[in-house]
């Protein structure tokens, strides 16, 4: 190396103009890589232990349907499936989810290129069990998690479940008539 290079100059060896390299620590920024599986993928994800799983759903892996309402667990539009279990995405941190399944709302579509609603999504539609749409997915997954733990639910439990949800359009009784009409639809598909 001669005096004229250093280490933000150029490469003697390649010729190539290389940029300085800082080796110092990102002072109060730990990461950590982590895997989750999301709707069947694997994905690994570099990120930092505070993160909490509805950002990285959204921000590193661009799944958009899980929404962030409150941040504080009380609206549950940022509901997700952990083990086939409703949970907050917005109270537990991703690397928490390691290891476990993750279910968005966008693992419901039916189809080869999932462009086809689930029968859960179909039954909100036919119900207007949606207005803006904004709790929506939040409302899918719940539904979908409690209705894979009781097929047999009635009006009154679908009540009492929906009810752990905020929306701000509806009133929740077109979201219970949708719910109990996919349950209803479940229960006869099962009977054939």
């Amino acid at each position: 190396m001669t005096d004229t290079d250093t280490d933000a100059g150029t490469d003697s060896d390649t010729g190539a103009d290389s940029l300085p390299v800082d080796s110092s620590p990102v002072i109060g920024r730990e990461l950590q890589l982590i895997t989750l599986e999301v709707n069947g993928e694997e994905y690994e994800v570099i990120t930092e232990p505070r993160r909490t799983l509805v950002d990285v759903l959204r921000h590193e892996l661009r799944l958009t349907g899980t929404h962030v309402g409150c941040e504080h667990g009380v609206c549950g539009a940022c509901t997700v499936l952990l083990d086939g279990r409703p949970v907050r995405a917005c109270l537990m941190f991703a690397a928490q989810a390691e290891g476990a399944a993750i279910r968005t709302v966008e693992s419901l579509s039916d189809g080869a290129d999932g462009s086809e609603l689930s029968d859960l999504q179909r039954a909100f539609r036919t119900h207007h069990g949606l207005q803006c749409g904004f709790c929506t997915p939040g409302f899918l997954m719940l539904a979908e998690g409690f209705l894979a733990e009781r097929p047999q639910a009635t009006k009154a439990e679908i009540r009492e479940v929906v009810a752990a949800n905020l929306c701000r359009c509806t009133g929740y009784q077109s979201i219970v008539e949708a719910i109990d009409s996919c349950a209803a639809a479940r229960r006869e598909g099962e009977e054939r």
